[in-house]
């Protein structure tokens, strides 16, 4: 039997595909024709063509399918098409669900994110019991992914075998586009960051993340919800670590929240004129005013999930960027390769 895996050229789902592939497994990988392989380069994998937004290419990449991971995701928190994440994120999810369930898989791990869960609570931490509102939602992602997350229950309750992982913010190599953390290690290497904001996540090492999957897979329960992260941090101890992995100055200067988001405003003023990508995205600047913080004890009492420590993923993904070209001709600091022997 088949495994398929979504979003496998992404960040998380190259993880994913790679230890089901170590575990065994024949792994059939949803692709569409303009996607970037590279990341999957020398893994022995079936790629099937096939998008979200097709109906009938999920069937066909649904046939002889025993497993599904579905961990693609439109990740954008700026777009001037809003309308395409939800399409992506939430009409796709239903898509594949359906094409699911016709084809007969007997389970499916639906990666959501902790961004559903860790909202601003008094007293205790946020955690899978939390219930959220779309409301408390900010911006189009994570109001496209709190629905998708909606379909997954509904179609956990109808009796589709179906468990949720919510990852928080995975770090370590192969972040190739990268995702907004990772774009945080990476403006750090650049020097592209003079200061910082008060605010903090969730981080874990994305292998853990990726392992974290595989064992809601063998172990969760249907229609359960399951955090995958390991520590919180501020952003300041974030800067930090990658400080002392690198030799490079942290940022000492706070930057408040007003002014933050008035750059942010700016930046996507001039975005607009430009046609691309704001550097600091409105919806990035409002989500950092709250400490994205949560228990994430229940993935290690059920599923057996050990994290590792998140230095050392933060140490792998530094390493990453540098052999991958990321830093080509920028001076200062010291390579990792050194940095342990330092």
């Amino acid at each position: 039997m088949t495994t398929l895996v979504t979003g496998a050229t992404g960040f998380v789902g190259s993880h994913v595909a790679r230890q089901l592939v170590a575990a065994g497994d024949a792994v059939r990988v949803l692709v569409r024709r303009s996607s970037n392989l590279a990341v999957l380069e020398g893994l022995p994998v079936e790629p099937a063509e096939g998008d979200l937004r097709d109906g009938a290419s999920l069937d066909r990449a649904m046939q002889g399918v025993r497993r599904v991971y579905h961990v693609a995701a439109d990740y954008r928190l700026w777009t001037p098409k809003p309308a395409e994440i939800y399409e992506s994120n939430v009409e796709g999810t239903r898509r594949l669900l359906e094409a699911a369930q016709r084809a007969g898989v007997q389970r499916i791990v639906y990666t959501s994110t902790v961004a559903t869960i860790a909202v601003p609570r008094h007293g205790a931490l946020p955690n899978e019991n939390t219930q959220a509102t779309l409301d408390e939602m900010i911006g189009h992602y994570k109001r496209s992914k709190f629905l998708a997350e909606q379909v997954s229950l509904e179609a956990a309750r109808a009796g589709v075998p179906l468990v949720i992982v919510n990852p928080t913010a995975p770090v370590g190599p192969g972040d190739w586009k990268p995702t907004p953390t990772g774009r945080i290690i990476l403006d750090f290497l650049r020097g592209k960051m003079p200061a910082y904001v008060d605010t903090g996540l969730n981080v874990a090492a994305v292998e853990d993340v990726a392992a974290g999957h595989l064992l809601a897979a063998d172990k969760g329960r249907i229609g359960e919800r399951y955090i995958l992260g390991a520590r919180n941090m501020t952003l300041k101890e974030i800067l930090d670590a990658l400080s002392a992995i690198t030799g490079r100055p942290a940022p000492r200067v706070r930057l408040p929240h007003a002014v933050a988001l008035a750059a942010g405003y700016a930046a996507e003023f001039y975005s607009r004129l430009a046609g691309r990508e704001p550097q600091i995205p409105v919806e990035g600047v409002k989500m950092s005013r709250h400490k994205m913080f949560v228990e994430s004890d229940k993935a290690a009492r059920e599923l057996g999930y050990k994290p590792g420590k998140v230095e050392a993923a933060l140490e792998r993904a530094v390493r990453w960027y540098e052999e991958h070209g990321y830093l080509a001709n920028r001076a200062g600091g010291k390579r990792v390769a050194h940095a342990a022997a330092a």
